[in-house]
C-alpha cells in the first residue's frame, strides 16, 4: 500500500498536536523535522532565563514525546534545520542539501524576534525564545551582578546594576518583576561591596499602557503591583536605539518629543515577534503574502491559496477567525500563543485527513479561553473567557496561584510537573533560585575598567 507523504516542520505546541493526530492514521508516512531535539513549553521560557528553573523542567526530547509514534512505523523524527521550501517540486531542503519529498506539508516553524528594522540592537538586547536565548541572558543577569561587585567606578556600577526590558506584554511584565525579586530577595544577602536591592529593573512600552491585551481594570492592577514590586514602569516610551551604554527613547512632554537615555549593560527585548524566515521561502518559491511581520498570511482552512496541500500553523501563521465565545462582527486576527497553536495543529491534521478522503476542509474557529499574565511574588493578573456566565476577571494571590496550576497542568510529562511544582513551592517559602549556573563566562569586553581590592567597604 502506498502512503501519503506527510512531512511536518517544527515540533512546538502546533506541529506535536499534529503529529500526534496523524500518527493514528495507518495509511499515513509521517517526517517530522525540528532543528533542536526538544520540545519546549515556551511561557515558562523565562523562569530558565532567570534561574527559577532548570531547562528539563520545561523541555523534553522529541523522541522520548513521540516514542509510541516512533515505535509504531508511522513516524520518523529528524534533528535538521530546514533551508527552503520548494513548492513547486513538492519538497522541503535540510542544511545539508538533502531534498525531502512529501505530499502534504504541514509548516509549524514558530516565530523570530523582531526589532522593527533595527537588527544592530540585537547584540545588545537579548531576546528569548530558545533555550540557548535563556542560558544567554542568564549568564548577562548574573554576570551583572559579578561585575558590578568588581567594579569601583559609581557611574560604571550603576550601569551594571540598571536592568532595561522592553516591551510590556506577558513576555516582558513577568520578566521585569522575576528580575526585580531576584535583586530584592533572592540575591540581597550575597555580596559584599554592592547592595542588590539598589538595582534598579525599568519596563518600557512604547504604547501608554502595560499588558495591552488585557481590559483596562486589570492593566492598571498590573501596573501597581509591578510598581510594588519596585519596578520602574515607563510607558508612552520609544525606543529610538540600544547600543553598549544602554537604551535611548524619546516621549512626549507638553506636545514636544524629549530624548532620554537610560545607562544599562542589560537589556531583555521583548517588544516584538516575526514569522521564520521559511515564510519568505514560502512567499517565493508558493507565491505566498506575507504581513508586516513576516508572518504566512492563510486561507481559512489554515492552507495556502493555490497550494492545498501546504497548511501554516502556529506562529507562523497569519489567521483570521471569528470567536465563538463572540460570535459576531468581523473576524480578527489569531493572537500567537499556544492555546491557538495546539487549536490550529489538530485542525490541520483534521483537514489533512479529509482533503485525502476527498471531502471538505472545515474552516480554523479559534476559542480563545482567556489571557493569564504573572507579574512576581503572589501578583497575576487573568481574565478568563467561562461559557454561560462570561467573563472571570481577578488579579492578586488568587490570580497568582490560578496561574502556577495552569501553567504546571499544560507541561509536558508527570515528571517535569513535580519538578517545577518543587521548584517552585521551594522558591515560595525560601526566595532561593538554586539553577544560577552560569557554563560559559562573559566575555573578556564586558570586564569592568578599574577592579577594586578585597578591603573596599560596601557603599551604603
Amino acid at each position: 500500500m502506498t502512503r501519503t507523504r506527510v512531512c511536518v516542520i517544527g515540533c512546538g505546541f502546533g506541529g506535536l498536536e499534529a503529529v500526534r493526530a496523524l500518527a493514528r492514521d495507518e495509511a499515513i508516512d509521517i517526517t517530522l523535522i525540528d532543528r533542536t531535539n526538544h520540545h519546549l513549553f515556551q511561557p515558562l521560557l523565562y523562569q530558565v532565563a532567570t534561574a527559577g528553573l532548570s531547562a528539563p523542567a520545561i523541555s523534553a526530547p522529541i523522541r522520548h514525546i513521540l516514542r509510541q509514534q516512533v515505535a509504531s512505523g508511522r513516524l520518523t523524527v529528524l534533528q535538521a534545520e530546514v533551508m527552503a521550501i520548494d513548492a513547486p517540486g513538492r519538497a522541503v531542503v535540510l542544511d545539508d542539501g538533502e531534498r525531502l519529498p512529501y505530499d502534504q506539508l504541514i509548516v509549524a516553524a514558530g516565530a523570530t524576534h523582531s526589532y522593527f528594522g533595527h537588527d544592530d540592537w540585537a547584540e545588545h538586547a537579548r531576546g528569548l525564545k530558545t533555550l540557548a536565548d535563556a542560558f544567554d541572558l542568564r549568564a548577562r543577569v548574573i554576570g551583572a551582578f559579578e561585575r558590578a561587585e568588581r567594579c569601583a567606578d559609581p557611574v560604571e556600577r550603576a550601569a551594571w546594576m540598571n536592568f532595561v526590558v522592553v516591551g510590556a506584554g506577558p513576555t516582558g511584565v513577568e520578566m521585569a518583576g522575576t528580575l526585580s525579586e531576584i535583586a530584592q530577595k533572592t540575591l540581597s544577602r550575597e555580596f559584599r561591596r554592592i547592595d542588590s536591592t539598589q538595582a534598579r529593573v525599568v519596563l518600557i512600552e512604547g504604547s501608554e499602557h502595560v499588558l495591552g491585551s488585557f481590559v483596562p481594570a486589570l492593566r492598571q492592577r498590573a501596573r501597581e503591583q509591578l510598581q510594588r514590586l519596585h519596578v520602574d514602569v515607563r510607558t508612552g516610551a520609544q525606543v529610538t536605539g540600544i547600543d553598549a551604554t544602554g537604551v535611548h527613547y524619546s516621549t512626549r512632554e507638553n506636545g514636544e518629543a524629549r530624548a532620554h537615555h537610560l545607562p544599562s549593560r542589560t537589556v531583555v527585548w521583548a517588544a516584538g515577534v516575526a514569522g521564520s524566515p521559511l515564510g519568505r521561502s514560502l512567499a517565493d518559491s508558493a507565491g505566498a503574502t506575507l504581513d508586516r511581520a513576516g508572518r504566512v498570511i492563510v486561507q481559512p482552512d489554515l492552507s495556502l491559496a493555490g497550494h492545498p496541500e501546504i497548511t501554516v500553523i502556529g506562529d507562523l501563521a497569519s489567521a483570521k477567525s471569528h470567536n465563538p465565545g463572540h460570535g459576531r462582527g468581523e473576524p480578527s486576527v489569531v493572537p500567537g500563543v499556544s492555546p491557538a497553536a495546539k487549536q490550529m495543529g489538530r485542525l490541520a491534521a483534521a483537514n489533512l485527513l479529509r482533503r485525502l478522503k476527498g471531502e471538505p476542509t472545515r474552516n480554523f474557529r479559534y476559542i480563545d479561553y482567556g489571557n493569564l499574565a504573572t507579574i512576581g511574588r503572589r501578583a497575576a493578573v487573568v481574565d478568563l473567557a467561562v461559557p454561560v456566565f462570561g467573563a472571570l476577571r481577578f488579579s492578586g494571590f488568587f490570580a497568582w496561584v490560578f496561574w502556577l496550576f495552569a501553567h504546571i497542568y499544560f507541561l509536558i510529562g508527570f515528571r517535569n510537573r513535580l519538578v517545577v511544582l518543587i521548584d517552585w513551592a521551594w522558591a515560595y517559602f525560601t526566595f532561593e533560585r538554586h539553577a544560577r549556573v552560569v557554563a560559559v563566562p562573559m566575555a573578556a569586553d564586558a570586564a569592568p575598567a578599574s577592579p577594586v581590592g578585597p578591603d573596599e567597604a560596601r557603599p551604603a
